[in-house]
C-alpha cells in the first residue's frame, strides 16, 4: 500500500473542539478553503483525509456497534476491574436512552467520526470544479468523495434512522444545526451518491490499491437496495460486480484476510480499511481490544508474536459467544480460521478456556501496534447478496449457484434447501458464519426484522446460564440486561444539546 493513501491532510477545516457543534467547519488554523483549495495536490490530500475517519471507527466502534450488539460476541467479565458500562451496555442491550437521545459515548463517537467524513467530502465536492486540473483525475477525486460520504450515511441510516442531511460545508456554528431528515430522504442521497462515485471511480485493476473503486461503489449500491428490499435492482447492479472480473475468493478462507503487512487489497478485497504498524499513526490495536483478559505477556505472545508483549488486564469484549461457535457445520473450515482458544491463568472463572476471534490475530513485531487491514466489504458478501436477491425474487435454484460458491471454499457440501423459505435460512446462516465478527449481524438482524425474535432467546440464554458467557462464579448479567431492543440507536445526547430538532 503506498503511504499516500492514507496520510492525513493537515487541513484544520473539519476540525472541531469539544464545545462547537461536531459540523462546525470555521477554520482554527491557518489553512482555509480561501488558502488552501487551489491546486489538484490540494484536492488530493483532502481525498485522503477523508479516508481517515475509517480507522478509528473500524479499529474503535464498529465491532462494538455492529457486532458486540448481537448475539455473536459478549464481554470476558472481570468482577476486579468493574463495570465498563459504555460497553457493556451495548453488549447486553442496555444502552440507557430517553426522549430518542443516549449519552452513551460509543454511539456519539460513531457518529462523530461519520460526520467527519461527510464534513470533509463536502468541501471537496463543493469546490472541486472550480479548480482546473486533469478532468479524469478530478472524476477520480469526485468519485472518492462521493462514495466516502454514501459510506458514511449509510452507516448513519442503519444505526440511527432519520439523521440530519449535510450536503453543504458548514461556515458556522449558527448554521450547523439541521432538522432531521427521514431515512427514505437519506437513502435516496446515498443512492445518488453511489451511483454518481460508480460513474466516477476507477476499476480495481487501475485503481491505486486501497482505495474505493467502482466495485466498491457498486457493491455499496447493492447493499441498500438489499436494506430497502429492492431485490431486482440489487441484482443487476451485482451482476456488473460479479461480471467485471475484478474479483475473486481467495483459494482459502484464511488468506481473504490481510496479514500486517501483507496480503493486503487482495482479489477478494472490495473495500478494507488500511492501516500501517509502526510510529506513523496509521497503526490499529484491535486485537489488543478484543482478547480476553487478564492476560500475561507469555500467554499473549503465543497470538501476536512481538518482541516486547506485555500482559493486558481489564475487561475485554468482542468475546466468540457458544452460539457462533455452534453456528458452524461440522467440517468448516472458517471455524478454525475465525475462532482459537487461550487459557488465562489469572482469569476467576473455573473454566479458563476462552474462545478469541482469530482471524484478527496476525502475528506482529510490536506490542499494541498492528498494520493489519481490516474488511468493510468481501466478494464473498457480493455473492451471498446475489444468492439472496435472487431467492427473494423466488429464483432459489438460481441462488443455490452462488451460495454453493462460497461453500465450496469452506469446504462444505452444497446446500440441501430448495424452497424459498429454507434457501431463506441457508443463506442467513452461511451470511452469519462467513461474515462472522465483520460488523455485519447486527445490520442483519435489523433488516431481516429477526432483532426480537433472534436477542430476546439470546438474552434467556446469556441470564440462565452466565458461565456459558465468561462470567465468573457469583457475576449475573445486570437487572436491565436485554430490555433495549429497539431498531436503532439513540442520538447521541451531546449533539442534541447543540441542536433544536432533536
Amino acid at each position: 500500500m503506498k503511504k499516500k493513501i492514507i496520510l492525513a491532510c493537515l487541513v484544520g477545516l473539519a476540525s472541531t473542539s469539544c464545545q462547537e457543534n461536531f459540523l462546525s467547519l470555521t477554520p482554527e488554523t491557518s489553512l482555509s478553503s480561501a488558502t488552501f483549495f487551489k491546486t489538484r495536490t490540494d484536492f488530493e490530500q483532502a481525498v485522503n483525509a477523508t479516508y481517515v475517519p475509517l480507522r478509528t471507527i473500524y479499529n474503535d466502534r464498529a465491532w462494538k456497534l455492529g457486532e458486540l450488539h448481537s448475539d455473536n460476541t459478549y464481554y470476558a467479565r472481570n468482577i476486579l476491574f468493574g463495570a465498563v458500562d459504555n460497553t457493556e451496555n451495548i453488549a447486553d442491550f442496555a444502552v440507557p436512552t430517553a426522549n430518542g437521545v443516549t449519552a452513551n459515548d460509543n454511539v456519539l463517537q460513531q457518529w462523530r467520526q461519520d460526520y467527519l467524513i461527510i464534513s470533509r467530502a463536502n468541501q471537496i465536492l463543493a469546490l472541486i470544479d472550480g479548480v482546473e486540473f486533469d478532468a479524469a483525475i478530478k472524476a477520480n477525486l469526485k468519485g472518492q468523495a462521493q462514495f466516502l460520504r454514501a459510506f458514511a450515511y449509510f452507516e448513519l441510516a442503519r444505526y440511527f434512522g432519520s439523521v440530519p442531511l449535510h450536503l453543504e460545508p458548514v461556515p458556522n456554528r449558527d448554521q450547523a444545526a439541521l432538522p432531521l431528515s427521514t431515512v427514505e430522504e437519506v437513502y435516496a442521497q446515498i443512492e445518488k451518491d453511489a451511483k454518481d462515485a460508480v460513474a466516477n471511480l476507477l476499476p480495481k485493476s487501475t485503481q491505486e490499491a486501497g482505495r474505493a473503486t467502482s466495485g466498491a461503489a457498486r457493491t455499496l449500491l447493492a447493499n441498500l437496495y438489499i436494506h430497502k428490499k429492492q431485490w431486482a435492482e440489487a441484482e443487476t447492479v451485482l451482476k456488473q460486480v460479479i461480471d467485471s472480473g475484478e474479483y475473486s475468493l481467495m483459494p482459502s478462507y484464511e488468506d481473504a484476510f490481510s496479514g500486517t503487512s501483507s496480503n493486503k487489497n487482495n482479489a477478494e478485497s472490495v473495500f478494507e480499511i488500511q492501516y500501517m504498524e509502526g510510529a506513523s499513526g496509521f497503526q490499529g490495536n484491535l486485537i489488543y481490544q478484543i482478547i480476553p483478559t487478564p492476560i500475561t505477556s507469555a500467554e499473549l505472545v503465543a497470538i501476536t508474536g512481538t518482541s516486547n508483549p506485555q500482559g493486558l488486564s481489564g475487561e475485554n469484549n468482542n468475546i466468540p459467544t457458544p452460539d457462533i461457535i455452534e453456528a458452524y457445520e461440522p467440517g468448516d473450515v472458517r471455524k478454525d480460521a475465525s475462532i482459537g482458544y487461550i487459557t488465562l491463568s489469572q482469569s476467576l472463572r473455573d473454566n479458563k478456556v476462552y474462545p478469541y476471534i482469530k482471524k484478527y490475530a496476525k502475528k506482529h513485531s510490536q506490542h499494541n501496534n498492528t498494520g493489519q487491514n481490516l474488511p468493510a466489504y468481501r466478494y464473498a458478501e457480493v455473492l451471498l447478496f446475489m444468492a439472496e436477491a435472487l431467492n427473494e425474487q423466488n429464483k432459489p435454484a438460481q441462488a443455490a449457484t452462488y451460495l454453493n460458491m462460497v461453500r465450496t471454499r469452506a469446504k462444505l457440501p452444497a446446500t440441501t434447501a430448495t424452497s424459498q423459505v429454507a434457501m431463506r435460512q441457508a443463506i442467513y446462516q452461511e451470511r452469519r458464519v462467513e461474515l462472522a465478527f465483520e460488523n455485519k449481524r447486527w445490520f442483519d438482524l435489523v433488516r431481516t426484522d429477526r432483532v426480537q425474535e433472534v436477542i430476546s432467546a439470546y438474552g434467556k440464554r446469556v441470564k440462565a446460564n452466565p458461565k456459558a458467557y465468561y462470567f465468573p462464579d457469583g457475576a449475573v448479567p445486570p437487572e436491565n440486561a436485554f430490555t433495549v431492543l429497539d431498531k436503532y440507536y439513540g442520538l447521541p445526547a451531546v449533539e442534541s444539546a447543540l441542536s433544536p430538532y432533536f
